[in-house]
């Protein structure tokens, strides 16, 4: 089931929201922007529902200091329909735009194109939690700090954020990055993954929350709590 994560300062909209989401997503509910970007700097979910009239950090804020560090889908969720406010919200990184009071069905249709947009698209990166892996310039960055690793490093990282919560045993890592596990053993692999933690903590980045062994198999990318 994905996660999505509802912004909004009334609790009444986070209610009515929660009740027309939750038999089909898991919904968790803020009241804040800076609730909203918190929770993404260090925790997971699928698609966030956005509004706009916040106090404080207002939703445009928030979108943008969220697309600061991630490629979450966003749909901003107000009362407010002028065109400039539409503009204003896709410029600053949100995918779609959803008018207050709102129809039920039209919502869920609409996170439903988005996931399958987001499902479809053929993307070079990958983003979690302010890591970067980018396959085309080759670089593995967070916030903004670049993380040197060798090529094997990288195949071996962007293999496993790819693919989160699946488990690959030594043997598949062996045959997908090497392309002939015959040559080599698997403690290779070991040393790859120690090499790859140790950077990523150098980085300050919580390596261990999320780069998973599981013993006498392999390793996994981990993405639910």
């Amino acid at each position: 089931m994905k996660t999505l994560l509802l912004v909004d300062d009334e609790a009444r909209m986070l209610d009515l929201l929660n009740i027309y989401l939750s038999p089909t997503y898991h919904c968790i509910q803020l009241k804040s922007g800076q609730e909203a970007v918190d929770y993404m700097k260090h925790s997971y979910a699928d698609l966030i529902l956005l509004d706009v009239m916040m106090p404080n950090l207002d939703g445009w804020s928030t979108c943008s200091r969220i697309r600061e560090f991630s490629n979450i889908p966003i749909i901003m969720l107000t009362a407010r329909n002028e065109k400039s406010d539409v503009v204003k919200g896709l410029k600053l990184g949100a995918d779609d735009y959803v008018t207050k009071p709102f129809d039920e069905e039209e919502l869920m249709a609409r996170i439903d194109a988005l996931f399958r947009r987001m499902d479809n698209e053929d993307t070079m990166a990958v983003y979690f939690k302010g890591l970067r892996w980018d396959e085309e310039s080759f670089e593995l960055t967070y916030e903004e700090q670049r993380i040197q690793l060798t090529p094997k490093e990288f195949s071996l990282l962007g293999l496993l954020l790819k693919n989160p919560n699946k488990v690959f045993s030594r043997a598949h890592l062996l045959e997908i990055i090497w392309g002939n596990k015959a040559f080599t053993e698997d403690r290779i692999i070991d040393s790859h993954v120690r090499n790859i933690r140790d950077k990523l903590r150098q980085a300050n980045f919580p390596i261990d929350q999320y780069l998973s062994t599981v013993w006498g198999v392999g390793y996994k990318w981990v993405t639910k709590e």
